[in-house]
C-alpha cells in the first residue's frame, strides 16, 4: 500500500479517536461552564478523564506539529505542550498556596511525583519495549534480509547532549533547594534562565531527518499545510480549555476524596494526578520504542523531564505569588525529603545517560530504586534512598568521567 493510500486509510480511524477524546473531555468543560458542584469521587472521575483526553489531544497535535517545526527546539517545545495538563494541576496547587499555605505540600507532591515517574518508570519502560520490538524483528526478519541483532540498550543521538547538560545543571541546582526549605524567586530566575538557554541552544541544532509519526499524529501530519495548521490550532485550543476547566475540580477532588476515603491525599496527588497527565506521553514513547525508534522514544521522555525540572519547578513561586503569597513556596519536613529524593534521582539519570546509552543494568537500577522507595513513605527512609541515588550517580560518573568533557563541549560550545 502506498504512503498516500495508507494515510487515507488512517484518516477515519484518526477522526474517530479525536471525536472520542473530545467527547470524554466535554462533560468536565460543560460542568465548569455551568458552575455545577460535583461530589469529590465523581469529580475525580469526570475531570480526571478530561485531563487524560486533553493530554492525548495535545500529544497528537504536538507530534503532528513536527511537520512545521524541526530540530531539538521542536522536541523541547512539543514536550512543553504535551505536559500542559501536568503544569495546570501543579500551578493550581501553587496558586492556592498563596492564600492557603497548606496547599503548598500538594504542589510539591504533584511535581515530585511526575518527575520521578518519568525517570524511574518511563526510562526503563522504553528500554524494555525497545528490546521486545527488537527481538520480534529478529525472529521475523524482512523477506530476503538477514535477522537483525537483538538490541539490549537504547542509544541516543549526539544532539541529546543538550538535554542532558540542562538536566545535569538543573539537578545540581535543585539538590540545594530542600536545604533552603523553600522554592523561591531565586530558583525561578535560575531555572527559567536555564530553560531559556536550553531552548536557544537547541534552536541551533539542525536535523534533516523526517519525523516519524504514528497513528492519529500521522494522519494529522499528512493533511495539507493550511488544513493541518487549522486543525492543530483547534485541537490545541479545545484541549487547553478542557485542561484549565478540569484542573481545579480534579485537584480539589483528589484532596477531598482522599480525606473522605481515609487515604493519604498527599500520595493521591503525588501519583494519581501524574499518572493521568503522563499517560499519553508514555503511550507514544511505548509505540516508538516497539517500532525500533529508541532515540525518539527515550528522547521525548528526556525532553519532558528537562521541561518539568526547569520550567515547572521555576514557575511554582510565580504561581504562589500570583495567588497572593510571598513568592516563596515553603517546604516542610516531608517535602524536604521528597524534593531531595527527586533531585538525587535526576542526577542519577544524568549519570546513566551521560554516555548517550541506557543499558539493561542501568534501567534495572533506576526501576528497582523507584519501585522500592514506593513501599516506604517516611522522610528518614527517603533520605537513605537519596543517599543511595547520589552514591550510585557518583560511582557511575567515576567510570564515565571522560564522557563529561565531550558532553560539556557539545552542549556549551557556540
Amino acid at each position: 500500500m502506498s504512503a498516500a493510500a495508507s494515510t487515507r486509510a488512517t484518516l477515519p480511524g484518526a477522526a474517530l479517536r479525536i471525536a472520542i477524546a473530545v467527547a470524554a473531555a466535554a462533560p468536565a468543560l460543560a460542568l465548569r461552564l455551568s458552575g455545577a458542584h460535583t461530589a469529590p469521587l465523581p469529580a475525580i472521575a469526570i475531570n480526571g478523564l478530561a485531563v487524560v483526553a486533553a493530554a492525548f489531544l495535545l500529544a497528537w497535535g504536538a507530534e503532528a506539529a513536527q511537520r512545521d517545526i524541526s530540530g531539538n527546539l521542536a522536541m523541547a517545545l512539543l514536550a512543553l505542550i504535551a505536559v500542559l495538563p501536568e503544569y495546570a494541576i501543579d500551578l493550581y496547587f501553587a496558586f492556592s498556596a498563596g492564600r492557603s499555605p497548606e496547599a503548598a505540600k500538594y504542589a510539591a507532591a504533584n511535581m515530585t511525583g511526575s518527575n520521578r515517574l518519568l525517570l524511574g518508570l518511563g526510562w526503563p519502560f522504553v528500554l524494555l519495549l525497545f528490546y521486545v520490538g527488537s527481538r520480534r524483528r529478529a525472529r521475523q526478519p524482512a523477506p530476503g534480509a538477514a535477522a537483525p541483532p537483538v538490541a539490549t540498550e537504547v542509544v541516543l543521538g549526539k544532539s541529546r547532549r543538550i538535554e542532558l547538560a540542562a538536566l545535569g545543571v538543573a539537578g545540581l541546582w535543585c539538590l540545594a533547594i530542600p536545604f533552603r526549605h523553600q522554592i523561591g524567586l531565586l530558583d525561578t530566575l535560575v531555572l527559567l534562565l536555564l530553560f531559556a538557554a536550553y531552548l536557544v541552544r537547541a534552536s541551533r541544532e539542525k536535523h534533516d531527518d523526517e519525523p516519524e509519526l504514528i497513528g492519529v499524529a500521522q494522519a494529522l501530519g499528512a493533511l495539507p499545510k493550511l488544513r493541518r495548521r487549522t486543525t492543530l490550532c483547534a485541537l490545541f485550543v479545545f484541549a487547553a480549555l478542557a485542561v484549565f476547566a478540569a484542573a481545579q475540580p480534579f485537584a480539589d477532588g483528589l484532596v477531598q476524596g482522599g480525606r473522605s476515603l481515609g487515604l493519604d491525599e498527599f500520595l493521591l496527588v503525588q501519583w494519581l494526578a501524574p499518572l493521568a497527565s503522563e499517560a499519553p506521553e508514555f503511550l507514544v514513547a511505548a509505540i516508538l520504542a516497539l517500532r525500533g525508534n529508541g532515540d525518539a522514544a527515550l528522547g521525548a521522555l528526556l525532553s519532558s523531564k528537562v521541561n518539568q525540572w526547569t520550567m515547572l519547578v521555576g514557575s511554582l513561586p510565580l504561581a504562589q505569588l500570583a495567588g497572593g503569597g510571598s513568592g516563596a513556596l515553603p517546604l516542610d519536613h516531608r517535602q524536604f525529603g521528597e524534593l531531595l529524593l527527586t533531585a538525587a534521582q535526576a542526577l542519577l539519570g544524568f549519570a546513566v545517560l551521560c554516555d548517550l546509552r541506557l543499558r539493561a543494568w542501568e534501567a534495572l537500577l533506576l526501576l528497582s530504586l523507584f519501585v522500592s522507595q514506593l513501599c516506604f513513605t517516611g522522610t528518614t527512609v527517603r533520605l537513605y534512598f537519596s543517599a543511595a541515588y547520589l552514591a550510585a550517580a557518583a560511582l557511575i560518573l567515576v567510570f564515565k568521567g571522560r564522557e563529561l568533557r565531550s558532553l560539556a563541549r557539545a552542549a556549551f560550545e557556540r
